[in-house]
């Protein structure tokens, strides 16, 4: 670009700044320019299609040199105080992208966009790498490129999103797809998250009182017992047979099943271990309806948004396989992969994979017939999100009963087997 002389003509002087862009293809482009503000510069250089990486004022008293790929721009130290500890959640991730499609759009060079969100995250790992992509922008990579180290932070499909928008020139509506993405996904994983912790935890509270009570309660009562000398009923020498082995061997019994978690911890780390498990889940009684609901909705809202956003089909399904969190599913969407490769569509090889419902292959095939794939996989997501909410419901309605129901069964038992010998102590003295 040349400089504009216009001002000069008027006999005003307008401030100048030196600049990096990006052009469509990806590639650098640096120049210097006149303008009222950084605004109206930004605003121009946006309607001629480029990103804008970085924008400084270039000081008149001082030669104007341009912006170079690999001259990093000297930045100042800032002084910031401690962030809070603890690993980058998704509700991180969705402030962050929300964010940085906001400054985008209001026109921020992207350099100044991620100085201004280091300073404002509260998570101090988040900081640092945010300060890193900073500097990596600085001296001329792309925004995706400067994720790639940090792949901890930033998933796959976080990343190929990104570098769709940079290669398309959308990356503010990326970025806000983006947090659109991770707000449905992180909602739905607290909902399934609830519905899975209620019934855990109250059962580890019933097993724990039911212990307590069984390996430290009970011998006392039994010692009350034999003081009495009275004959006891079945029921409450079962118990009392039962406490006084578990009174006895009880750092044995907690080592025991301490050891048993363990084990089939390991055993679902190994690849065979774990597709068995995860296998076992898509049909466990119950839980395994919401899994699978909730496997189909991730399939079919990240493969919506990553298809929408412009990556291949191969490259989506590849990264669909890293996020689906189910060891059966990716098997099947790596054969999935295969079979597109052979040029067949998405439906048929999942009809074999015998794991998605048919109502489900039946709208990806009419989506890909239609060409209308992307938005009937949006319908199946949304559809499926409903019944995740409805089963989610209905599973908490079901088991509180369930649990409370057993709670009166064992621990009932334990109190009548306990007053049992009152009784009939009692009706003796009568």
């Amino acid at each position: 670009m040349k400089r504009s002389c216009e001002s000069q003509a008027r006999g005003e002087m307008m401030p100048s700044f030196s600049y990096l862009v990006k052009d469509k293809s990806g590639k650098d482009v640096t120049g210097v320019e006149d303008a009222p503000d950084t605004g109206e510069l930004v605003r121009k250089l946006k309607a001629q299609g480029f990103m804008v990486i970085r924008i400084e004022e270039v000081k008149r008293t001082q030669p104007i040199f341009k912006v170079t790929k690999g001259a990093a721009a000297a930045s100042p130290v800032k002084k910031q105080k401690p962030g809070k500890s603890g690993g980058v959640k998704i509700d991180d991730m969705v402030v962050f992208a929300r964010q940085m499609a906001t400054l985008i759009a209001a026109g921020i060079p992207l350099v100044q966009s991620l100085d201004i969100l280091s300073d404002q995250v509260e998570k101090e790992k988040f900081r640092v790498v945010l300060r890193k992509m900073y500097m990596d922008v600085q001296t001329g990579k792309s925004l995706s490129e400067s994720m790639l180290p940090h792949q901890k932070v930033f998933s796959a499909l976080f990343i190929h999103m990104v570098r769709a928008g940079e290669q398309s020139g959308r990356l503010e509506e990326i970025m806000d797809r983006v947090a659109q993405y991770f707000e449905k996904a992180s909602a739905l994983q607290k909902k399934v998250k609830s519905a899975m912790m209620y019934p855990l935890v109250v059962s580890i509270m019933a097993f724990g009182i039911t212990f307590a009570m069984l390996a430290f309660i009970i011998p006392k009562f039994a010692t009350i017992f034999d003081g009495l000398g009275a004959k006891l009923p079945a029921p409450t020498l079962f118990l009392i047979k039962i406490s006084n082995y578990m009174a006895a061997n009880w750092w044995w019994i907690l080592g025991v099943i301490g050891g048993l978690v363990f084990a089939c911890r390991q055993i679902v780390r190994l690849p065979a271990g774990r597709l068995a498990w995860d296998s076992f889940q898509l049909r466990m009684p119950i839980f395994g309806v919401i899994i699978l609901k909730v496997a189909i909705s991730k399939f079919s809202r990240t493969l919506a948004t990553l298809i929408k956003s412009g990556v291949a089909i191969i490259s989506a399904l590849e990264i669909v396989t890293k996020t689906s969190g189910n060891a059966r599913i990716e098997h099947m969407i790596i054969e999935l992969m295969a079979a597109v490769k052979r040029g067949e569509n998405i439906a048929g090889p999942l009809e074999r994979g015998g794991v998605f419902p048919q109502m489900v292959i039946r709208m990806i095939a009419i989506g890909e017939e239609t060409g209308e794939l992307e938005g009937m996989l949006t319908k199946i997501a949304d559809f499926y999100d409903t019944q995740v909410d409805t089963a989610v419901a209905g599973l908490t309605s079901l088991i509180e009963p369930l649990i409370i129901a057993f709670l009166g069964i064992v621990i009932g038992g334990i109190v009548i087997a306990l007053f049992l010998p009152i009784l009939t102590l009692t009706q003796a003295m009568k």
